[in-house]
This record gives structure tokens, C-alpha cells and sequence, in this order.
């Protein structure tokens, strides 16, 4: 028998992802996180729970490439200023 909760759709995670740190990987957890509740509503628990776990794969990636991409910057910023 499927567990029949309806899973956390993290769309929170995909909003804040897309307006804080990574566009293009925030927009694709919001896509995600909207399924959630029509797969649910359908009866595909399976479905609506793997969609939630890939929103917030999605937002998580987003976050983790927006912190790479800002210590580029910093270290790149360090490095000239000292050069000069």
C-alpha cells in the first residue's frame, strides 16, 4: 500500500532558488514543485513524490552552482586587487 501523505512540493526552495541565486535551475523546481499536487490529486503518489524530490534536487543544484559561481568572483576579485 502507498503511503498516502502528500508530499512536501518544495516550491519554496524553487522561488527562493530563482530569485537569489540560479534562474535557469529555480525555474525548473517551480516546474517540478507544480506538479506535485495534480500528480497527487490523480492517485500517482509515486509520481507526485518524485517530483518533489527533484524540485528540490533542482533548487539544491541551483543554490550549490550560485555559491561556485560567487567564490569564482570573490577569489577573481582577490586575486586583482592584489595584482595591482
Amino acid at each position: 500500500m502507498q503511503n498516502q501523505n502528500k508530499p512536501d512540493s518544495n516550491l519554496i526552495y524553487g522561488i527562493l532558488c530563482t530569485f537569489c541565486c540560479c534562474l535557469p535551475l529555480g525555474i525548473v523546481s517551480i516546474v517540478y514543485a507544480s506538479k506535485v499536487d495534480s500528480l497527487f490529486m490523480i492517485g500517482d503518489y509515486q509520481g507526485a513524490q518524485e517530483a518533489a524530490d527533484k524540485a528540490k534536487k533542482y533548487a539544491m543544484y541551483g543554490a550549490v552552482a550560485s555559491a561556485i559561481v560567487w567564490a569564482l568572483y570573490f577569489f577573481a576579485a582577490i586575486v586583482t586587487a592584489v595584482a595591482k
